[in-house]
């Protein structure tokens, strides 16, 4: 009698410490395969901004985000998610059009929505109360505070197409971050 007890739980553990590899994993795959169409939809919108020298600048992502490697798999997802959420942020409310494809950029935030909601169906709307607290950790303010400096500089240069073909290289540059963050669902 103690061991069936014992053993429904048991396997009741390895079930779902399986299920929730698997869940990371393909978690990891959608991840990665939506940031490089979300990169392909940033590279249609214009060229590089060698014309706007000038109008270059350091928005200073935090290193941890540069380096993750101090993140456990449910932090990253936090991170991610994050950051998915302030991109959409930065089109959302500020866009106005520098001549780009309002369908490129339409389909960009449907994306960046995709993901988000993937992210908080699997991972963040499933997280401990021990993990919510780390939305309050450094990092998280850091990384606000990044997407602050953004929003801030587009509206310092009136969303000129310029300071947009500046900060679309950053956001791209964001997803090549996004996919390192992405490699900590591996198992």
């Amino acid at each position: 009698m103690n061991n069936r007890c014992i053993l429904q739980p048991a396997l009741l553990l390895c079930f779902s410490t399986t299920a929730l590899s698997l869940r990371y994993n393909l978690l990891r795959l959608q991840q990665f395969n939506s940031s490089v169409e979300c990169q392909k939809l940033l590279e249609q919108l214009n060229e590089r901004p060698a014309d706007c020298l000038s109008d270059r600048m350091d928005f200073k992502i935090p290193k941890e985000i540069k380096h993750p490697q101090q993140f456990q798999k449910a932090q990253a997802a936090f991170v991610i998610y994050e950051m998915l959420k302030d991109i959409f942020h930065v089109f959302e409310r500020g866009y106005t059009s520098p001549g780009w494809n309002e369908t490129i950029v339409k389909d960009l935030l449907a994306k960046l929505n995709h993901q988000m909601d993937l992210l908080n169906t699997t991972v963040v709307g499933k997280l401990g109360e021990e993990n919510k607290s780390w939305a309050y950790s450094w990092t998280i303010l850091r990384l606000k505070s990044y997407y602050v400096r953004i929003r801030t500089y587009l509206e310092a240069k009136e969303y000129s197409s310029c300071a947009w073909r500046v900060v679309r290289e950053e956001l791209y540059w964001n997803f090549s971050f996004i996919n390192r963050l992405t490699d900590k669902f591996q198992n």
